[in-house]
């Protein structure tokens, strides 16, 4: 994961220590800081103290519902919810999103998905609150135009900037010569196309891609970012 996880604190809201210690040891393993909570009262206690970006949250509690608990906390906590519920019931989904949770999982469910859609959430939130975007090993600031890489702060040109994050941004996708020039140059460039070969090659140098395995070239088509 591209965030910094040591940065990070995580609650997970569970009645069952078992649940607490599978999801506790798989996300320290991962680098978060796990604060756990078997009830609900002291779930939003400790979602106060500890203004948590995310919060997993079991539907079914000793003293309150899941739903009040997430209804409470999002009153006090800027944070997004990942509700755990043993039904898969669309009535308990939609009551869930309508009290503020933002994601839903169904026990059992493999620690991968979970820590997938934990990234997913920290991926949105930071970017909104940042101006921040985390694409594989690349971050990109948007408020300062810098791109790091394995965070590390790429020296970059303001066109550099602009050609790696148009690339970055389509990861995945093929992006044609003319595709590039009208979006990281100006709609009325009218100098030589290959001025795109020779911005890749910058690139491809300062992000020491010599096997050309992050940006492809794709032959007759233009070129592609693989992460």
């Amino acid at each position: 994961m591209a965030i910094a996880c040591n940065d990070i604190n995580i609650l997970v809201v569970d009645d069952e220590q078992s649940i607490l210690d599978f999801i506790q040891m798989g996300l320290e393993a991962e680098g978060f800081k796990v604060y756990t909570a078997l009830d609900g009262i002291s779930a939003v206690e400790l979602a106060t103290e500890i203004n948590p970006p995310i919060v997993i949250l079991d539907i079914m509690l000793p003293d309150m519902n899941g739903f009040e608990v997430c209804r409470e906390i999002k009153r006090y906590v800027n944070t997004s919810i990942i509700m755990l519920t043993a039904k898969d019931e669309i009535d308990d989904k939609v009551l869930g999103l309508n009290t503020g949770a933002d994601d839903y999982m169904v026990k059992p469910f493999s620690f991968k998905e979970l820590l997938a859609r934990i990234n997913a959430r920290l991926r949105s939130s930071y970017s909104l609150r940042y101006n921040v975007q985390y694409i594989g090993i690349f971050k990109i600031d948007d408020s300062t135009h810098e791109i790091s890489m394995d965070e590390k702060l790429l020296a970059l040109s303001p066109t550099e900037y602009n050609l790696l994050r148009y690339l970055l941004i389509n990861n995945g996708i093929v992006l044609s010569k003319q595709s590039i020039l009208d979006n990281v140059w100006e709609d009325d460039f009218e100098g030589d196309e290959n001025i795109v070969e020779v911005y890749i090659r910058y690139l491809r140098d300062k992000i020491g891609d010599k096997s050309h395995s992050i940006i492809k070239t794709i032959r007759g088509a233009g070129y592609k970012v693989v992460l």
